[in-house]
């Protein structure tokens, strides 16, 4: 009769959890003592390690910039890549399969990343109330020219007006689908009087009353900003960068205030 005697070895799981932290004191010990002696184990745990260190690199290098704000997908991606980590591994299969699979998966991640990040723009983030600030994502700002002759030459522009179209788009990318026109702005987040773009990238949704700092607060900001580029007092680029990376801070810093002024016409 053949007898058959216990893998003296430790598995691929019980040296995914010796990684994790995740076995007992004992075990841990005993795992310690094991791995002390055995060169064979060893050589996998370190094989683990680089296939690990090889995944988080790759992710933070390319995966996660690439990855849409909002929190939704992004948790349903950690919640499978959780789930696929907690997975029992068979100890009988060869090791190299298990790290060429991680590598594998890291790809297709990453694939899939790209590929939403790509199409984001045709994926509404659905929100529920407006915000006083763009989704950089959406709406970074776009600049058609830093010509301070240009704009002050002329008597002050107006915000042009946004097609009808051009507006529908800009609420479905903001996931305001049931938007009622005229309770908000579709406004220029640098706005023409200060070189901005008529580009989508430019525009978002403002709500003109919902919010403290809505879009009637944003504009006394922008002729603000235009009057003093315009006396010299200002570099056309300064407000330009100012306006688009934090409204809210410029308006408090060019207006000398913690809160909005009154607004009301």
């Amino acid at each position: 009769m053949h007898m058959r005697f216990p893998d003296p070895h430790l598995s691929d799981q019980e040296l995914v959890q010796a990684l994790d932290g995740e076995l007992s004191s004992r075990r841990a010990a005993n795992a310690a003592a094991h791995l002390a002696g055995c060169w064979s184990c060893r050589a996998r745990k370190q094989e683990m390690e680089a296939s690990v260190a090889d995944y988080v690199r790759l992710h933070n290098q390319s995966l996660d910039p690439l990855l849409p704000p909002p929190a939704g997908p992004r948790a349903l991606l950690k919640a499978r890549l959780a789930e696929m980590a907690a997975a029992p591994q068979n100890r009988w299969q060869p090791f190299f399969s298990w790290k060429y699979a991680t590598a594998a998966f890291a790809l297709a991640v990453l694939a899939a990343g790209i590929a939403q990040y790509q199409g984001h723009r045709e994926s509404p983030v659905f929100r529920s109330v407006p915000v006083s600030f763009p989704e950089p994502s959406l709406t970074p700002g776009v600049v058609v020219t830093a010509n301070k002759k240009q704009i002050c030459d002329a008597a002050p522009p107006k915000n042009r007006i946004v097609t009808a179209s051009l507006r529908r788009k800009v609420f479905e990318e903001y996931g305001i689908v049931a938007a009622e026109p005229r309770a908000y702005e579709v406004d220029y987040l640098i706005t023409p009087a200060l070189g901005g773009a008529d580009d989508i990238r430019n525009l978002w949704p403002q709500s003109y009353s919902s919010a403290v700092w809505n879009a009637r607060v944003k504009d006394a900001l922008e002729d603000r900003l235009h009057q003093l580029v315009c006396e010299g007092n200002l570099e056309l680029a300064t407000a330009q960068h100012d306006i688009s990376s934090d409204w809210i801070a410029a308006y408090k810093k060019y207006f000398h205030t913690d809160g909005p002024l009154d607004t009301a016409p």
